[in-house]
């Protein structure tokens, strides 16, 4: 369990290195996920520059080669006298440790190989952030430097999966073990590292068509809008029958907004309630709500839906509800820019 522990603490620290050094250069880190074998920084905002994004890759790796030394360091002194049976008789050498130096003894390597593992130049690890830092600097285009590092970490994924087979058939390449259960795992990274090298290079993508693009120019101007006091059968009937909508602002008689209502609301409201409940009893408040103004940028707009798990936001201007931004939208207008500029 101490070891467990401290092999999390280990990757905290890992994923920590990165937020300090990306804040450094204003980069934004909204949450650290954590997972068995390494863990993963959510940013906001893409690095401003080559060197931020070299800097902010390269500090996980660091700090974990040099938690692993620290570790080693520390045990060794531990260890004492039986230090010198690490090498000629591992089994013996840590039967005679305390308890605190087996704990550094297993945790150093595992935090030396975390970071030589994350070393590997296939985006987006951070391995691949530097080679995407170098391609940056190289050729002065993100996008294209994304599309080269994406490329170059789907390939090593590929070489993880087939290695993987190779070890589970019992024809593992050169400094690969055989076994079913190592196979496995390569092959587990590998998908993994392959899903996530195109999802990566999706982001970018994304990130820079919708540079400079407002929510005023994606939006859908006045959309429909309904009262609380609306019978839920009345928005049925008129409403959510007659038009594509799926979700209507609930504004007040001044026109302000008080919540909205989707299609899942409804489908959630007994249908013997449709006649006399009102639609302010099944909407979420606005207090609840995530909105836009028209200023807004489509790319936060589309962080937000994804970050709240909701497929539209309002848009409000002076107070009043001028319009509704869709995901469905933004992916729209994404593809029509991405076909038209042959992406």
């Amino acid at each position: 369990i101490a070891a467990a522990v401290v092999f999390l603490a280990s990757i905290v620290a890992h994923e920590l290195a990165h937020s300090l050094v990306g804040r450094r250069y204003g980069i934004v880190v909204r949450r650290i996920t954590l997972f068995v074998f390494g863990g993963v920084a959510t940013i906001e905002n893409e690095p401003p520059s080559p060197a931020a994004e070299w800097w902010m890759a390269i500090a996980g790796p660091l700090a974990s080669i040099f938690l692993g030394v620290a570790f080693l360091a520390i045990g060794g002194r531990l260890a004492g006298d039986a230090a010198v049976l690490a090498a000629s008789d591992p089994e013996l050498y840590f039967g005679a440790l305390g308890p605190a130096a087996t704990v550094l003894a297993w945790v150093g390597p595992i935090n030396l190989l975390l970071g030589v593992f994350n070393l590997i130049p296939g985006f987006p690890l951070d391995g691949g952030r530097v080679l995407r830092a170098a391609l940056w600097r190289i050729r002065g285009d993100f996008l294209a430097a994304t599309r080269g590092a994406s490329t170059v970490g789907r390939a090593i994924a590929w070489l993880m999966i087939f290695g993987g087979v190779g070890a589970a058939l019992g024809a593992p390449p050169p400094g690969l073990s055989p076994g079913v259960g190592q196979g496995l795992w390569l092959i587990f990274l590998g998908i993994f590292l392959s899903h996530a090298a195109r999802e990566a290079y999706q982001q970018a993508l994304v990130e820079q068509l919708l540079a400079g693009v407002s929510v005023a120019r994606i939006m859908r101007r006045r959309p429909p809008v309904v009262e609380a006091d609306l019978p839920i059968g009345v928005l049925v009937d008129a409403q959510l029958l007659g038009s594509d909508a799926r979700a209507f602002p609930v504004v007040d008689d001044r026109g302000g907004l008080v919540g909205i209502v989707c299609l899942d609301d409804v489908r959630k409201a007994p249908r013997e309630r449709w006649l006399d409940a009102a639609v302010g009893s099944i909407m979420t408040p606005v207090a609840d709500l995530e909105t836009a103004e028209p200023q807004t940028q489509a790319v936060d707009a589309l962080r937000r839906m994804v970050a709240r798990n909701v497929g539209q936001l309002p848009v409000i201007e002076h107070d009043r509800v001028v319009g509704l931004v869709r995901r469905e939208d933004v992916i729209r207008w994404l593809q029509l820019h991405t076909e038209a500029l042959g992406v």
